[in-house]
C-alpha cells in the first residue's frame, strides 16, 4: 500500500490554469467538484502534467476519475505564507460513470504538531492533526487533517512523532478570518476528514 493515496471521482469546475514548469514538464491546476451524499460540494485544488492531458484535456463539467497523491506546499503571497493543499494527478481519465462521485484518502505519517482539540459550534468534538508524510527524494508534505467525535478523543492522546494510518476523504470549507484591522474576508481552507485512524 503506498503511504499517500488519492482516488477521487467528480465534476471539473473551472479551465485549466498555468501553475509552474520544472524540467521543461508544465504544470496546470483546476477546481474539482465532488458532491458530498449531504449535497454539499468539495471544490480540491487539482495539480497535472501537460503529458497527462495532451490527448484529452479536461472541460468543465467533464466527470473524471483522477489517482495520485495529497500535496502541500507553501506560498509566500499577500505579506504572509499559506499552505496551498492539492491533489497531485499520477492518473486521470474521463470517468464512465457520470454523476458518480467518489473521495478516498489513505496517508501513513508522522504526526509533527501537538494535536489541538476543540468544539465546533454544534458542539461535536474536533481535534486537529498535521501530518508530515514522506515522498521520494527527502521531501515531506504536511497534511491537515481533522478528526471528529470518538477520533477526537482518541487523537488528543497521541503524541508528536507517533506514526498514524489515516482513511477519509479530501474536504474544502469556507471560513472568515479576523483582520488586525478588526474586519474580516472569506477564505477557504482544505484538510482531509478523517474516517479511520490508527497507530502503526
Amino acid at each position: 500500500m503506498e503511504s499517500n493515496l488519492a482516488e477521487l471521482c467528480g465534476a471539473v469546475m473551472s479551465d485549466l490554469s498555468f501553475s509552474h514548469k520544472t524540467y521543461g514538464e508544465i504544470f496546470y491546476t483546476f477546481v474539482l467538484g465532488i458532491e458530498r451524499r449531504s449535497g454539499y460540494m468539495d471544490e480540491i485544488n487539482i495539480m497535472v502534467s501537460e503529458r497527462l492531458i495532451f490527448e484529452h484535456s479536461p472541460r468543465i463539467n467533464d466527470f473524471v476519475e483522477i489517482k495520485g497523491q495529497v500535496r502541500t506546499y507553501n506560498e509566500f503571497a499577500e505579506g504572509r505564507n499559506k499552505l496551498n493543499v492539492v491533489v497531485f494527478a499520477k492518473e486521470i481519465y474521463p470517468s464512465e460513470n457520470f454523476g458518480y462521485n467518489e473521495n478516498y484518502i489513505y496517508l501513513e505519517g508522522f504526526l509533527c504538531k501537538p494535536p489541538l482539540k476543540r468544539t465546533s459550534p454544534l458542539g461535536r468534538d474536533i481535534c486537529d492533526l498535521m501530518l508530515a508524510v514522506n515522498r521520494m527524494y527527502n521531501k515531506s508534505d504536511y497534511i491537515p487533517c481533522i478528526a471528529w467525535g470518538r477520533n477526537a478523543g482518541y487523537a488528543e492522546q497521541l503524541d508528536v512523532g507517533t506514526k498514524l494510518a489515516i482513511e477519509g476523504r479530501i474536504q474544502s470549507r469556507d471560513y472568515r478570518k479576523k483582520l488586525e484591522d478588526g474586519t474580516s474576508e472569506l477564505r477557504k481552507a482544505y484538510e482531509v476528514s478523517v474516517v479511520k485512524l490508527e497507530e502503526i
